[in-house]
């Protein structure tokens, strides 16, 4: 049998902070999801190399409260663990971004299958994010996570703590320690117990450029911690050409026959005349990983780089070319998981699949600016060769009511190709964006569309230039405006921070409140290849 590959990433396109777990024969990978609803997919392989959605795990409010977080808030580095015969599941919801502040709550539900039910959850901490338990062989559990400092002249990033949970009383117990402090910026802990050690995994350097793992180990899990003599166990930050960027924050498994494999986010760039950017915001990929005689984790391959293809574990078989294209027609009774929404469910008084046959039928709420109450489904881009199509039945009547395609990074950054009314000429097309705050209507893109019966919309991401177009049959297409810049809807552009790579989909808006109705016949992405 000739040996399989991995072919990464292995999810592309937004799914950040990997955490990994294996039971039994299936694994499964939980993604960060910040401010989208619902909160942290699942993917589902028997092999490492063949991942099937398998929904998401934060799907009910009391679960998840997004109202008003901010962009790149909300749901950070979950991370999922098996323990007494229950599935775990530990995960920060962060309120307050930037500087000095995080105000950031950290939880625990758990439930006895991955697609639930799910117990109403435990809170934990709000000392810092990205929480993680380790089950000790004792039967003991701990919980891990930074210790965020807001005080001048201290580091933020303060350590990495240590506390005890006690299942019975849902709380943790005793005093949180700290069990490792670096002069570099470390985040992500994850520990793993091998061969008479306490290893602890942890990501370095900040999730941009500078990203890494590093491992450090101690024969007691309370420390003290030596960091490995080597430094980083992988990274690119000295290999700029390299063509998986911004390696790290990672977790381990280990299949049914020995073999370990590390989970952890990569980035792929465009390079554009203001350096490269990532539109596909941080991935997930794979990378084999072996043990040295010293007690040291390394990179099977040799070196510190992730590569794009990796031995996948034994026995499996070559795969199958995974294929992108999407295209929903909208025939189902309820949106399927592939689309997410902004800070809330999508639900009936505002998205309706039912009152007209194989059509999403949207009502407008707010503004494309909201952290509220936004009438807006979209999916992760996948790639940065593509067309986004869809053709939307709207008839405004005031300059209030808004729908449209919208290709977008987050309140601050976005595309919209939208239909509107305008005094005297009816219906009319255009671009409007905002470009890091800043909001602008692109007059060049304007066509009035009065009598087209239905307004197909176009959507061309072709590396860093996003193109626009419409027409009146899915035929005969009219473009709108000059090539703009795609590698805008990326973590890289402006000075916020920013995590969550570009989405494409449709919205509607209703700023006066009456709630006009948009319908959408389908929506299909098609690859275009490189």
């Amino acid at each position: 049998m000739t040996a399989g590959h991995i072919r990464n990433p292995v999810l592309p396109g937004f799914h950040p902070d990997p955490s990994i777990l294996r039971v039994g024969t299936d694994y499964f990978l939980a993604t960060s999801t910040f401010e989208w609803f619902p909160g942290v997919p699942v993917h589902r392989s028997t092999d490492l190399v063949h991942w099937e959605p398998a929904g998401h795990i934060l799907d009910r409010t009391d679960l998840l409260d997004l109202r008003g977080v901010a962009d790149s808030a909300g749901v950070w580095a979950p991370s999922l663990s098996h323990h007494d015969g229950r599935f775990w599941l530990v995960y920060s919801i962060v309120r307050t971004i930037g500087h000095p502040y995080k105000d950031v709550d950290n939880y625990l539900i758990t439930a006895p299958a991955i697609d639930g039910p799910w117990s109403e959850p435990v809170f934990l901490n709000s000392s810092g994010f990205d929480p993680s338990f380790f089950h000790d062989e004792d039967g003991r559990s701990w919980l891990l996570n930074i210790q965020w400092d807001p005080r001048e002249g201290h580091p933020s990033f303060a350590g990495i703590l240590l506390q005890e949970y006690d299942a019975e009383k849902q709380a943790l117990i005793g005093e949180p320690r700290t069990i490792l402090t670096h002069e570099k910026l470390i985040e992500g802990p994850n520990v793993y117990r091998h061969d008479g050690w306490y290893y602890l995994m942890l990501a370095e350097g900040g999730t941009g450029w500078n990203h890494g793992i590093l491992m450090a180990r101690s024969r007691d899990l309370t420390g003290p911690y030596e960091l490995d003599p080597d430094g980083s166990l992988l990274t690119t930050r000295d290999t700029p050409d390299w063509p998986l960027q911004k390696a790290g924050h990672g977790e381990l498994v280990q299949t049914p026959e020995g073999e370990w494999y590390l989970a952890h986010l990569a980035s792929r760039p465009v390079r554009t005349a203001e350096g490269p950017r990532c539109i596909l915001g941080r991935e997930t990929c794979l990378q084999r990983v072996t043990w040295t005689g010293e007690g040291w984790l390394r990179l099977a391959d040799g070196g510190r780089r992730p590569s794009l293809e990796v031995p996948a574990p034994v026995g499996v078989e070559p795969g199958r070319e995974t294929v992108t294209d999407v295209r929903d027609d909208f025939n189902a009774p309820a949106l399927d998981g592939s689309w997410s929404t902004l800070r809330g469910p999508a639900s009936p008084d505002w998205l309706a699949l039912t009152e007209r046959p194989s059509h999403l039928r949207l009502r407008g709420r707010q503004s494309l600016h909201s952290h509220f109450d936004q009438s807006l489904i979209a999916r992760p881009l996948t790639s940065v060769h593509c067309e986004v199509t869809t053709v939307v039945d709207f008839r405004p009547s005031h300059f209030s009511q808004l729908a449209g395609l919208v290709c977008w990074y987050d309140t601050t950054t976005h595309y919209y190709l939208r239909l509107t009314h305008v005094e005297g000429r009816g219906r009319v097309l255009g671009v409007v964006l905002t470009d890091d705050g800043t909001y602008r209507e692109l007059p060049d893109t304007e066509l009035s569309v009065d009598d087209w019966p239905l307004v197909h919309l176009r959507a061309r991401f072709d590396g860093a230039e996003l193109h626009f177009s419409a027409s009146p049959d899915g035929t005969a297409w009219h473009d709108l405006g000059p090539a703009l810049d795609a590698s805008k809807l990326s973590d890289d552009y402006g000075d916020r921070l920013r995590f969550t790579g570009a989405f494409v989909g449709v919205c509607v808006q209703d700023l006066g409140g009456t709630r006009t109705v948009a319908d959408f016949d389908w929506f299909e992405v098609r690859e275009l290849g490189d």
